[in-house]
């Protein structure tokens, strides 16, 4: 492979057409009814003009019930996203204090997200940013009936000899039906300027954007060879997402460096400190400092950190010391017993050894 092509499949684009320059700014984010999706999914009708499944959806507004109406068919790749977005949430805040607990009913997160709180925040940028990837990755798979591969522009910068196309995944479809879905639980709600209700739609707006940009802030240019023998005598470009796995680790540097904001008599976001960095559409705002993640808390929803596990050598979130909250924790010796020195012999079984090791697991008073 040419260096050309290995640069070209490492450069970033800047994908930004005049839909994704609008600047946008929901209040406890819900599962929006489509955690339980499956239960109908094996229905030979689910998708017909007489199914009524978009009623059967607990959790979904008013506004997101006409575009469920619309767009059926596309219900469950959003859950699949949403699902996504759980997921990796929970990857990233597997060693902290709160670590993305599901509750299980319609609010996914439970009572904490009422608190406008930083957690908030990265939990509907995530949940935006894994439905705008599902859907984007649908529409070139074939999956969804009004949108198909990516036509997006070809880049400036890309090499005159190669040739623009493939099948892409469709960035730009994927985001207009992630910000219409997504956003009308917050457009929907009247409520009053300068409000604290107003100050939480806002957040919940600019966060639900931030998410959606972190999938094409991450989006990337893919070129692949053709030719003979490895000639590369032709080579084919397309736009190709970024793995969850990077948009979660792009939003949780986003989630770190958080930017407490406050709303305006104006209806307005400020800076509630005006030495602030002023933060921008890809930034994560809140309104309120976190809860105390230490003690369980049921009205909050906080399951504190009393049987976490956690790391003794470690300095980090999840050393023992700072998940601990200083209460000090507990050690216990485990045995571990395991599979070892296995062969294959002909024909056609594997013989292993049972090898037996003991490791200590620490967990907080």
């Amino acid at each position: 492979m040419t260096q050309q092509v290995k640069q070209a499949q490492h450069a970033e684009v800047s994908f930004y057409p005049p839909l994704f320059c609008k600047r946008t700014d929901m209040d406890v984010p819900s599962n929006m009814g489509l955690l339980e999706f499956e239960k109908w999914s094996n229905q030979p009708d689910l998708f017909s003009e007489k199914s009524r499944v978009c009623a059967r959806l607990r959790g979904l507004t008013p506004g997101q019930r006409r575009v469920c109406r619309r767009h059926k068919d596309h219900m469950p790749v959003v859950s699949a996203g949403v699902k996504q977005g759980i997921t990796e949430c929970q990857y990233q805040f597997q060693g902290r204090r709160w670590n993305c607990t599901v509750t299980g009913d319609e609010t996914v997160f439970g009572p904490l997200t009422l608190i406008a709180s930083r957690e908030t925040a990265f939990t509907h940028a995530i949940t935006s940013a894994g439905v705008s990837l599902s859907v984007s990755r649908a529409c070139r798979d074939g999956r969804l009936s009004s949108c198909s591969c990516n036509h997006a522009a070809r880049p400036r910068n890309l090499h005159s000899d190669w040739v623009w196309g493939g099948c892409g995944d469709n960035l730009e479809y994927g985001y207009k039906f992630t910000e219409v879905f997504v956003d009308v639980r917050e457009r929907e709600r009247k409520v009053k300027r300068g409000s604290r209700e107003q100050g939480r739609q806002l957040m919940n707006r600019h966060n639900n954007e931030a998410g959606r940009r972190a999938v094409i802030a991450k989006s990337r240019v893919t070129c692949k060879c053709h030719g003979v023998s490895g000639s590369c005598s032709l080579i084919t470009c397309w736009q190709q997402l970024a793995t969850f796995r990077e948009i979660g680790d792009y939003l949780k540097d986003k989630y770190e460096g958080a930017t407490e904001v406050k709303v305006s008599r104006r209806g307005k976001l400020r800076l509630s400190n005006p030495h602030y960095t002023l933060p921008t559409a890809q930034d994560l705002v809140y309104l309120e400092e976190s809860p105390n993640y230490c003690v369980r808390n049921e009205s909050l929803g906080s399951q504190g950190t009393i049987g976490r596990e956690c790391n003794r050598t470690s300095s980090g979130m999840d050393g023992c010391a700072l998940m601990c909250c200083g209460r000090g924790y507990n050690t216990r010796r485990v045995v571990i017993k395991e599979r070892c020195g296995c062969k294959f012999h002909w024909c056609c079984r594997v013989e292993c050894n049972t090898c037996v090791r003991t490791t200590e697991k620490y967990t907080c008073k």
